[in-house]
Order: C-alpha cells, then sequence, then structure tokens
C-alpha cells in the first residue's frame, strides 16, 4: 500500500508530462490510499480544467467518479493532533501533513512530486518513481 498525493492521482487520471510515471506505480501497486482531503483538492484542480475549459463539465464528473472508484475504501480520516504536530515540525501546509499522518498510521510511504513536502519528511515521503 501506498499514499498517493493527490498530484499523483491527478497524473493517473489526467494528461501530464508525468502520466507514464503514474502509470507505471500503479501498475507495481494498484494498493492507494489517501486522507479523505484528497476529494476536496482533486475537485479544486478539476475545477480549473473547467475554468479553462480543458475538460467538459461531463468529462470532470466522470474523471471525479474514476479518482473515486479508484481510492474506495482506502480514504481514511486522519488524527488532528498528529497533523498539527507535523505542522508544528515542518513549513509544510496543514493539507500535505494530512498525507504524512495518513502514510506514518499505514506503515506506508507518501509518493508525491512534492519538493517541499519530500524535503521536510524524506523517511515518510518520496518522489514519484520513473516509469
Amino acid at each position: 500500500m501506498i499514499v498517493v498525493d493527490t498530484n499523483v492521482l491527478a497524473y493517473l487520471l489526467l494528461p501530464y508530462e508525468l502520466s507514464a510515471r503514474a502509470d507505471a506505480l500503479y501498475l507495481r501497486d494498484s494498493d492507494w490510499a489517501a486522507p479523505i482531503l484528497w476529494r476536496s483538492e482533486f475537485r479544486n484542480l478539476l475545477a480549473g480544467y473547467l475554468r479553462r475549459k480543458t475538460l467538459t463539465f461531463d468529462e470532470a464528473v466522470k474523471i471525479q467518479a474514476e479518482a473515486e472508484a479508484l481510492l474506495a475504501g482506502n480514504e481514511h480520516e486522519v488524527d488532528s493532533q498528529r497533523v498539527l504536530e507535523l505542522v508544528r515540525d515542518s513549513d509544510c501546509s496543514a493539507y500535505d501533513c494530512e498525507f504524512v499522518a495518513l502514510a506514518r498510521a499505514l506503515g506506508a510511504k507518501v509518493v508525491t512530486m512534492d519538493a517541499k513536502l519530500i524535503k521536510a519528511f524524506p523517511k515518510d515521503a518520496i518522489t514519484l518513481p520513473a516509469a
């Protein structure tokens, strides 16, 4: 199991330079988890696509449904105290710290392309592997 940052999920489901890397990761390990927060982050990302008219409304709804199906059963609440401890000990946002808190709770790593998160939590966060 791995905890995926919302950006990795986006690379898997939307056309990006890093999509091949996300595809390869999913083929190696499809047991992905995320804090429930991922839904809001992903919807916000889709909102940008809608506003830029890069996706139609129906396409955005379909992609959101695909993402929700992919993470079904692996969305988790995180302990607020743990998140705030991570915030206290880093310069990362509470949003980013939710992913680290979940990874620690599950005994997993966070896969991300967020350099700040990787630098702040090198034992918990790793970069999206090359394809």
